[in-house]
Order: C-alpha cells, then sequence, then structure tokens
C-alpha cells in the first residue's frame, strides 16, 4: 500500500467545487441515504445554495490518482459570506442569535465529510490544522456549526444525547436552540440512567473533536428527515480552546 500523501488547499475553480460536492455525495447519499430537492443524482453531486457563496477546504491524496485525490472537505462561511447568502445554513435549525450578539467574528463549519478509505483521524486532523491558519488571519472568535449522529431514532442515541446535555452545554450567553419541527429536546438523564462510557463511545468522531478542543453544544438537537440524521449546534470560542489542543494544531500544520 502507498504511503499517504496528504496535503491541503481551498477550492479554487468550480472543478474544484464540483469534486466536493461529488465526495458529498459519495457520502452522505451513497452511504447516509440524504435526499433532497436539490441533490443531483444524474450527476452524483450533493449541492445546495450556500456552496457558491462559502470557501471549500479540501485535503487531497497526492499519491491517488489525478482527479480522483480529494478525501476530505469542509465548508467555510464567514459572517460576511453569510450576508450574501442570506444567513447561516445552520439557522434552519438553530436559533444564532446567541452567537450573532456576541460580537465576535463568527466562521460556520459545515458539510465535512472524509472518504471511507481515510477514517483513521488523520484527514480530519490536517483539517482542524488547516483551519488554524484562517482562525489566525481573520482573527476569528467563536468556530460554530452543526455536527451529526446517523439516522434518525432520538432513542437509539439517547445516551450520547444526555452526556452532551449534562457535560457539554455551552453557556447561557453563547448557548443557541434548535428550532422549527425538527427540534427535541435533550434526553433529561441522571445517576444510572446515563451511561457516559456507552455515550462517548458512540459520539461520532467529529463531534469528539469539538470536545476536545473545549467545545460545547447549544440546546437540543434537530432531526433532519431529508438527511437521514440527528444535528447537534456545535460551538467553540478560540479563546477556550485548551493550550494543549492549540499547540498540536499549530505546531503540526503544514
Amino acid at each position: 500500500m502507498k504511503t499517504q500523501q496528504l496535503t491541503y488547499r481551498m477550492a479554487e475553480n468550480a472543478e474544484d467545487i464540483e469534486a466536493v460536492q461529488r465526495l458529498r455525495y459519495r457520502v452522505f447519499v451513497r452511504e447516509m441515504g440524504a435526499d433532497g430537492p436539490q441533490i443531483d443524482h444524474a450527476s452524483q453531486c450533493e449541492a445546495d445554495q450556500f456552496d457558491s457563496y462559502a470557501r471549500h477546504l479540501m485535503v487531497e491524496d497526492r499519491t491517488r490518482d489525478a482527479g480522483d485525490r480529494l478525501v476530505g472537505v469542509y465548508r467555510l462561511m464567514t459572517q460576511s459570506d453569510a450576508s450574501q447568502a442570506g444567513g447561516f445554513y445552520s439557522a434552519s435549525e438553530f436559533d444564532l442569535a446567541p452567537l450573532v450578539k456576541s460580537d465576535k467574528a463568527l466562521l460556520e463549519l459545515g458539510r465535512s465529510c472524509v472518504h471511507p478509505d481515510y477514517r483513521n483521524g488523520s484527514v480530519l486532523a490536517l483539517l482542524w490544522q488547516a483551519l488554524a491558519k484562517v482562525i489566525t488571519d481573520e482573527n476569528i472568535g467563536i468556530l460554530f456549526g452543526t455536527a451529526s449522529f446517523h439516522g434518525t431514532d432520538v432513542a437509539a442515541i439517547a445516551s450520547s444525547l444526555g452526556c452532551l446535555n449534562d457535560r457539554y452545554l455551552a453557556p447561557d450567553h453563547l448557548r443557541t436552540c434548535a428550532i422549527g419541527h425538527g427540534a427535541v429536546e435533550f434526553p433529561q438523564m441522571a445517576g444510572t440512567a446515563l451511561d457516559r462510557k456507552a455515550g462517548m463511545l458512540a459520539m461520532p468522531a467529529l463531534i469528539k473533536s469539538y470536545l476536545r478542543l473545549g467545545g460545547k453544544v447549544g440546546d437540543g438537537a434537530f432531526v433532519d428527515q431529508a438527511f437521514q440524521t440527528i444535528d447537534v449546534c456545535l460551538i467553540l470560542e478560540v479563546d477556550a480552546i485548551r493550550d494543549s489542543a492549540k499547540r498540536m494544531i499549530k505546531g503540526s500544520a503544514p
């Protein structure tokens, strides 16, 4: 097996963005069963109205054939981007007023996915390393976005949601809230009813990475029937990122 040569860059043109959308289709549609009016099954692209306003962070493996090198993506949107797009993507599921009122520069992270052959943590780590430069260059104060559990059965992930509610709620002044027809309350668990070990083991890797950095969650979750996911709003104050994590991210960035 070839040694991976992972590098990152921002999408530069329409061809890059189409590659991003094809990888998202592979993960969100083929694997997870997402569907909806904006998914192009003919071209096998998962796209929406926010793509043209956002930046797309790409991780590539240079050992793969040209045209098939993309192995990880992240979509980035600033407040300026959101103003042009008519709002942040997350605003359709969560009340973002507390974040907007914080007067800190916001960066929404979304549509994160990794090629199934590269889910050993290295691509996700590189995506976070790449974000360090954006955070520094643009003086970002808060990172946020939706992250998902696969499936729509809230009871099946009750322990994980209970852990988030028990230990990781954002402070009141930054606490977003799930809204709309898909909004559900976090399970209220206490004592022996909350299996923290099982809850953390079942937590998706992306959510774990936020929590390890010092991230918190908004109140409640959102059941996205089209994408077949249960979403939570993750919130990470840059000043609250643990010192050890800052050294890891910045020190090992290419």
